[in-house]
């Protein structure tokens, strides 16, 4: 199966998979069909634990009446980086090192993953 839809079909059954590695138990994303440092295709679908951190974010401004959202790197508690959104706070209010937690929602008819502001900073 394309690894991509496959990642989709795991959200849509209200999961956050991610690709790992048997080899070194590296952990991979974005969903591919190779490890991308060795090329190994021996990659396998594991839970994602949902924490992770605002690495970076930015505003991006609506014209009125369209509201304003963030965009922001989110570094997973796994490792690898995904571009997202963080969902519940204003948009400006979205900082780096912010821990933040996975919630898959469903817009325009399909699942997307997003974050959330979590109180507790992620443990070392």
């Amino acid at each position: 199966m394309n690894p991509d839809l496959e990642f989709r079909r795991h959200l849509a059954e209200g999961r956050f998979m991610l690709q790992r590695y048997r080899g070194s138990g590296a952990f991979v994303f974005y969903p591919r069909v190779a490890e991308p440092k060795t090329g190994a295709t021996d990659l396998e679908w594991v839970e994602a634990c949902g924490r992770a951190t605002v690495h970076s974010t930015t505003v991006v401004r609506q014209k009125p009446p369209a509201a304003d959202y963030n965009v922001a790197l989110i570094e997973l508690a796994e490792g690898p980086r995904m571009m997202s959104r963080v969902v519940g706070i204003a948009p400006a209010d979205v900082k780096i090192g912010m821990s933040v937690c996975a919630r898959i929602v469903v817009e325009d008819d399909a699942p997307l993953l997003v974050f959330e502001a979590t109180a507790s900073p992620l443990p070392e």
